[in-house]
């Protein structure tokens, strides 16, 4: 499997549950720009650096560095980091929709395996006017649930004045703004 082909795999897998994604997208070509690609066919490690930048039809991944390693068995795990402000970020319209999920946060993980996307540290993902941020959130998307925490991991960081934070809009509000700011803006 050409390295090209693996990571189009990695980068429908880590938005497509995040935010029932522009389905004209998964026929597009991924288009990938980075100031350098090392690649290790023997390891399957594919590692992208330098101002990257994915993007296929509405999909778009920004990240200072991109690594995407295959297993035996041919599943994919791809791991964002930095960018803009030290965040990894995504962006994707959502079909049938004027409007983008986004989302950002210092590390981005996504394991084709069980279809589990993670998002590390000044985590935040927005879908039109609603906005949910965390230190971690987790999304599986074969049950389509996810779990947002103030502590690392998972983990609920009691004594930590870190908190969850979720605003969500009632439906019919200011329509005109309903559609959501560019990632990093």
């Amino acid at each position: 499997m050409s390295p090209a082909f693996r990571f189009s795999l990695f980068a429908l897998l880590l938005i497509a549950p995040l935010a029932h994604a522009e389905r004209a997208d998964r026929s597009k070509p991924v288009t990938i720009e980075s100031d350098r690609l090392s690649v290790d066919d023997r390891n399957k490690v594919q590692v992208f650096e330098g101002r990257v930048k994915l993007t296929q039809g509405t999909l778009e991944i920004t990240s200072d560095k991109l690594v995407v390693t295959q297993d035996a068995e041919g599943f994919q795990k791809g791991v964002a980091t930095g960018g803009k402000d030290g965040l990894a970020r995504f962006r994707q319209k959502r079909e049938g929709k004027n409007e983008y999920t986004e989302g950002e946060a210092e590390r981005i993980e996504y394991e084709g395996r069980n279809d589990m996307a993670k998002l590390f540290t000044r985590a935040m993902t927005r879908s039109g006017l609603d906005e949910t941020r965390g230190q971690y959130i987790e999304y599986n998307g074969y049950t389509e649930q996810y779990t947002v925490t103030n502590g690392p991991n998972a983990s609920v960081s009691k004594n930590s004045n870190e908190r969850v934070h979720t605003t969500i809009w009632p439906k019919g509000t200011a329509p005109e703004t309903a559609v959501s700011r560019p990632a990093g803006k």
